[in-house]
């Protein structure tokens, strides 16, 4: 199987413990707003392409969330809803944590959209891989 880069830098698909993720790299963009919000459309249009659904998972370390970079990523999702299963964040703070969840429950398309949230990247991978939500 051909492995493709994503604008980020991540493999698609990427494997792991014998499931397929995909990684969204919105990370070590510090207050850079313009620059995250580039990525993430970037991001959205390359994962669109690919035509397959499956589970995700975003880095936000070192990446300030503001409120315009939190609303561009809750349209992102809002596009691209379809193709994800269950999505694992890592790197949020508790408040922005707070702020994503509330904007997703107030957005209907996205209320059944299995997220949660993680420290970790590979224990956002093994959630991702898992039968379980």
């Amino acid at each position: 199987m051909y492995l493709k880069k994503s604008p980020g830098g991540s493999y698609f698909p990427y494997f792991y413990k014998g499931g397929e993720v995909f990684r969204f790299e919105f990370g070590n963009f510090d207050a850079n707003e313009d620059e995250v919000i580039c990525m993430m459309k970037a991001e959205e249009i390359f994962f669109a392409q690919q035509n397959q659904t499956m589970g995700v998972w975003i880095d936000f370390y070192q990446t300030k969330l503001t409120r315009r970079i939190i609303d561009e990523f809750i349209e992102m999702l809002v596009k691209i809803h379809n193709h994800i299963p269950k999505l694992g964040l890592v790197g949020c703070s508790f408040t922005t944590r707070w702020k994503i969840t509330r904007l997703v429950r107030k957005t209907g398309c996205l209320s059944t959209l299995p997220i949660k949230y993680f420290d970790n990247p590979d224990d956002a991978k093994t959630w991702l891989v898992s039968e379980s939500l």
